[in-house]
Order: C-alpha cells, then structure tokens, then sequence
C-alpha cells in the first residue's frame, strides 16, 4: 500500500495549492511507516494544519468535515501529524531544505534584526514576566531579507530578558542555520535598532565580517567612532511590514503551546509559507 498523494476535489480552504505542498512541503516530511497508509491524502492534511495557522481556531474546532475531500480525519489524528512533525524537528529541517533550493531568490543586499515579544497565555517553557508588556511573554529575535522575508529566527527566551541577552549565541546560532542553507553571511549589511547597540554585538559581528549598521543608543558614551548610515537604516521598515505579515498568521498572534518546539515550528511553517506565495506571485508576473 503507499501513501495517498493526490486528490480529485478541492478542499474549502487552501493557503497553498496542492502542487505546491505535494513538491516543496511534504518532500521533507516523514511519511506513514512501511505497511501502515495513512487513510487521507497528507496534501490535505498540511492544508488543515495551514488552517490552523492561519485562522488561530482551537485544535477541536478544526472544520475537518471541510477540509478533507476524501476519508475525513478528525482533528486529534491532524494534530498527531502535527505534532509528531514538531517533535523530531521536521518542520525546522523543512525550513532550512526549502530555504537552501529557493536562496537565490532573496535579496541579501541587507538584512534586519529585530525582536519580538509574544504573550504565553498557558505558560509553558521559555515564558517570563515582561514588565513593559505587563504579562508574560516569550521573547525571540528574527531575521529578515531586503524584501521583508523571514530567513532565521533564535531559540525562544523568557520574556524578562532584553533583546542581547546572551547575544553571542544567539545570534551564533541563527547564522549557523544560514549556513546550512549555504547562505553566507560575512559582508552581510545589518540592520538593528538602538536596542541591539552593545559592543558586545558589534565585536561579534565584526568577527563575521558582518557590516553592522546599528542606531546608536541615547545612553552610550563615546559614540564619536561609529557611523550608522541613515539611508541604509531607513529600508529597515520592511521588517515592520514583517510583523504584519506574521501577524495575519492567527496562530501566532499569542503563544498557546507550552514547548518551544511547537512554537518554533508554526513559525518556520509561516516562514515557508510568506516565502512560497512570494516565489508564487514573482511567477505569475
């Protein structure tokens, strides 16, 4: 028996059509083990777990009599996949495969940083107490091409913690997952608000060869020696327009999972997304 792949109707929703997840998505999921097939086509199961992302519905309020053509799953097994995909990693794995095929198709001219707080609203792991935001949040810095697209995000902290927090590793380890996309980052121009001016950040990037165009922060001394070039640092609205983006991803907007692994990765699933309907509309023109 094999997995089924193909289905004849179209189901009520879809964010991606079914060619695209057949070849860019599933490709680097794991399928049924051998001799067992799953009972729906996993095109539409991808589709209802873009559903859920989309929408921000509750898991058992997942329209599934809609959103399967064929053998109708209920909305435990789609979470199953779901979950057994975030587990092993697979949807971080995804990300990093999809952005290798697709990385000429970015614009590295320059790339921004910048962070973003998010309310946990059932606690879990990485959730702390953000005063400015007065509840508890999990706190994540993301990185974004020229066009606005999302290329690498870092391991959720608690929310208490500011955005340098650690800098060093963190942003290490968001470069080393570039690199695994053959994405090369030194010579890279790189965006950050006054937030991220510490030197401990600027000698990190200089390291890297990485140009750091950073806005200087009001409360450094002895700014004399450092040049932030405006016009450069201006193109920064694009990881604004990002914020919306990620925004209309319902799922996103508040943080119910209680693991970082499951937040981490219905955001590399967002990230897929934007990247896919940008490749799509840059087609059809």
């Amino acid at each position: 028996m094999v997995t089924k792949l193909i289905y004849s109707e179209s189901p009520m929703y879809t964010m991606l059509d079914k060619d695209t997840i057949k070849n860019e998505i599933l490709p680097h999921l794991s399928k049924a083990k051998r001799g067992y097939a799953t009972q729906s086509c996993l095109i539409e199961v991808v589709n209802a777990i873009l559903y859920k992302l989309k929408t921000g519905c509750q898991w058992a309020f997942l329209p599934v009599e809609a959103l399967f053509s064929g053998k109708v799953l209920s909305y435990g097994a789609v979470y199953h996949h779901y979950n057994k995909w975030s587990k092993s990693g697979e949807w971080k794995s995804m990300w990093v495969r999809l952005l290798d095929k697709h990385r000429h198709k970015l614009d590295m001219s320059s790339v921004d940083l910048d962070g973003s707080h998010t309310a946990a609203l059932r606690g879990g792991e990485e959730v702390g107490y953000q005063g400015r935001k007065k509840r508890k949040t999990t706190n994540a810095l993301y990185l974004t091409d020229r066009q606005g697209l999302p290329i690498a995000m870092s391991s959720p902290k608690s929310g208490e913690h500011h955005d340098v927090h650690d800098i060093e590793k963190v942003i290490g380890d968001m470069f080393n997952d570039l690199e695994k996309s053959h994405i090369r980052v030194d010579g890279l121009f790189l965006n950050a608000d006054a937030g991220f001016d510490c030197d401990v950040l600027r000698g990190f990037l200089g390291e890297k060869e990485i140009i750091a165009n950073i806005c200087i922060n009001k409360r450094r001394e002895n700014a004399d020696d450092i040049f932030v070039d405006d016009e450069l640092y201006a193109e920064r609205y694009s990881i604004e327009r990002t914020n919306a983006w990620m925004d209309s991803f319902r799922t996103l907007l508040n943080r119910f999972d209680t693991t970082v692994s499951s937040w981490m990765s219905w955001n590399y699933l967002a990230f897929a997304v934007l990247l896919l309907k940008k490749i799509s509309r840059k087609q059809k023109v």
